[in-house]
């Protein structure tokens, strides 16, 4: 049922199915669809996993923290797993609960401080680039830690790591990050980004303007104040 529902037209209606099952009976085959080599099923179910846990946390906030440290628990190198998904699972359920994205914000920036948590892998460090752009869009006041960790993932081979640092970096970074931004302006590489539902396909330059303009208007309002 939870697969039809990740595969139907109206993705809204299908979540909204899931969302009416007990949490348990949806959380663990959200988990395995995760690790799905299908994007489209993945990201839906992204998507609904960041409902299911946000609801949970209204309800029974506890229950909703055991599924948070279930995620962390998979990035752990002593899980035996690799975390696919969960990342950006994390950082979908803080975005749309305000008590989960305080005490779990600055768990997920960890992912990318040398000092902290990093995670080594390329392509978890693309769900955890992607989910702090997640939280710095929608909560930029928990994001602002990440400004300075974002700077070394511009210079990323990997365009898709690239560009989602760039699109991370726009509503919180500072005057520090004008150089690297500017650097990419002239950048015609692609990346996608996973939203409201579907990828969308930028090119990293045409994000590089838009992060540095919102740079620039910020700075200049200080300014004025």
């Amino acid at each position: 049922m939870i697969l039809q529902c990740l595969q139907s037209g109206d993705l809204k209606k299908g979540i909204d199915a899931i969302s009416q099952l007990p949490p348990r009976q949806a959380v663990n085959p959200l988990f395995s669809f995760l690790c799905s080599l299908d994007e489209r099923l993945k990201w839906r179910a992204v998507t609904a996993m960041g409902r299911i846990v946000s609801n949970l946390a209204v309800s029974d906030l506890e229950s909703a923290r055991v599924v948070m440290r279930r995620f962390i628990w998979q990035l752990n190198d002593e899980s035996g797993g690799i975390g696919w998904g969960c990342p950006e699972s994390m950082a979908e359920a803080m975005v749309q609960n305000a008590e989960l994205a305080r005490e779990y914000g600055c768990i997920l920036i960890s992912y990318i401080q040398p000092a902290c948590n990093f995670l080594e892998h390329e392509i978890l460090q693309r769900g955890v680039v992607w989910g702090i752009g997640r939280l710095a869009h929608s909560r930029p006041e928990l994001a602002l830690s990440a400004a300075q960790f974002l700077l070394p993932y511009m210079e990323s081979t990997d365009p898709n790591l690239r560009g989602l640092a760039v699109w991370a970096a726009g509503p919180i970074a500072g005057r520090e990050s004008i150089p690297k931004l500017k650097q990419l302006v002239n950048d015609p590489a692609g990346f996608s980004i996973y939203c409201d539902g579907q990828s969308h396909e930028y090119a990293i330059g045409q994000m590089a303007a838009r992060a540095l303009a919102a740079v620039e208007q910020r700075l200049s309002l200080m300014l004025v104040r």
